[in-house]
C-alpha cells in the first residue's frame, strides 16, 4: 500500500509540475488512435447506406469492450514489469502513470491562454484558444461568450479531468485511472447525439454517465468545501444553493454539477444557448447575474480547481493512509 500511496502523491506532484507538454508522447492520445481506428472499422462510412441502429448498438459496444480490454491489459502489464524489476523502479513508474492520467496544469493552461488573448483584447486569437478546448463553435462569440466557454471548461472539467481521475487512481491505481480515461476519451470521441454517433455511440455515452455519477457529486461537494479557502471573492453559501438549485439543468446527469457550483461561487451566470456543428442548442442557465462575467474570471475559476484538487488529493491520501493502518 506504501508504494501506490507514494506513487499517487508522487503522480500529483509532477502533474502540477509538468502538465501536458505537446512533445511528450501521452497513453490517452494512443486510447484515441485505438477509439479512431476501431470507429472506422466497426462503424466505417455511412454515406448512402440503410442505418440498422441496433446493429450499430451492438458494435459500440463491442467498441467499448475491446477500447476498455486493451487498456486495461496494457497498464496492467507495464506495472506488473515494472514492479518486477524493482520496488523502486516500479514506484517510479506508477508515478509516471499517475501523472498521466491527471490533467490540473493542462487544463489551467489552455484556458489561461484565452485568458491572455482576451486581456491583449486579441477577440480572434482568443476564439481560437477557446475552440481548442471546447466543442461549441466559437467564430461567432464575443468576449463575454469565449469567457464563459473557458470558465465552463475549466468548471466541468475539475471532475472530469481531475477530480474523478483522482478517485479512480486511488481506488485501483493507474489500471482503474486509464479505464477511466479511455471511458471519458470514447464518450468525447463517439458519444454524441448526432447522424452518425446516435447508436454506435451510446453504450459509450451510458458508461461515462454511470462512472461519473459519483465523482461529479464529490467534485461539487469538494469545490463547494474550497471556496472557504479562496478568498472573500468567491461565495460557499450561495455556491451550496444555486448547486442545489441547478445541477439538475442539463441533459448530462452529471456535466452541470461543478458548472452550477462554479457560477455560485462567482455569482455569475453560466450555460444558456450555444451553437453547435452550426445548430443552435437550446440550454438553461446556471447560477444568477448577480454581475457580468469578465476574463479574470478565468483565472478565479483555475483557483477554484487548483483548491479542489488538492482538497482531494488531501482526503484521498488520509483514507489511504488509514486503510494502510488497518489493514
Amino acid at each position: 500500500m506504501i508504494n501506490h500511496i507514494t506513487a499517487f502523491f508522487a503522480g500529483f506532484l509532477l502533474d502540477l509540475l509538468l502538465g501536458d507538454p505537446h512533445w511528450l508522447p501521452h497513453p490517452v492520445r494512443l486510447i484515441g488512435k485505438l477509439i479512431a481506428k476501431l470507429d472506422g472499422v466497426l462503424l466505417g462510412k455511412l454515406d448512402g447506406k440503410e442505418r440498422d441502429g441496433k446493429k450499430e448498438f451492438r458494435r459500440g459496444i463491442l467498441l467499448v469492450l475491446l477500447v476498455l480490454t486493451a487498456t486495461v491489459a496494457a497498464s496492467a502489464l507495464i506495472l506488473y514489469l515494472a514492479y518486477r524489476f524493482s520496488t523502486v523502479f516500479g514506484i517510479a513508474v506508477e508515478s509516471v502513470m499517475t501523472y498521466q492520467v491527471l490533467a490540473t496544469k493542462c487544463l489551467k493552461q489552455e484556458s489561461m491562454k484565452v485568458y491572455t488573448k482576451l486581456k491583449e483584447n486579441d477577440l480572434p486569437g482568443a476564439r481560437r484558444a477557446v475552440s481548442m478546448i471546447v466543442g461549441r463553435d466559437t467564430a461567432a462569440l464575443d468576449e463575454t461568450g469565449v469567457a464563459k466557454a473557458a470558465i465552463e471548461t475549466v468548471a466541468e472539467n475539475t471532475s472530469d479531468g481531475v477530480i474523478a481521475p483522482m478517485l479512480f487512481l486511488a481506488l485501483g491505481g493507474p489500471v482503474l485511472g486509464f479505464f477511466y480515461k479511455a471511458v471519458n476519451t470514447m464518450d468525447s470521441m463517439v458519444g454524441y447525439q448526432n447522424d452518425r454517433y446516435s447508436f454506435f455511440g451510446r453504450a459509450a455515452a451510458k458508461l461515462d454517465d454511470a462512472v461519473n455519477f459519483l465523482p461529479a457529486r464529490i467534485s461539487a461537494v469538494l469545490m463547494t468545501a474550497a471556496c472557504t479557502l479562496a478568498g472573500r471573492e468567491y461565495h460557499g453559501k450561495n455556491a451550496w444553493r444555486i448547486y442545489k438549485r441547478d445541477r439538475r439543468k442539463h441533459k448530462s446527469p452529471n456535466a452541470a454539477h461543478t458548472e452550477a457550483v462554479c457560477a455560485g461561487a462567482l455569482g455569475i451566470r453560466l450555460a444558456g444557448d450555444a451553437s453547435y456543428f452550426g445548430k443552435l442548442v437550446k440550454k438553461p442557465f446556471l447560477g444568477d447575474a448577480l454581475r457580468a462575467v469578465e476574463y479574470e474570471d478565468i483565472v478565479r475559476a483555475n483557483r477554484l480547481l487548483y483548491l479542489t484538487a488538492g482538497l482531494c488529493e488531501a482526503v484521498c491520501l488520509a483514507l489511504l493512509f488509514l486503510a494502510d493502518f488497518v489493514f
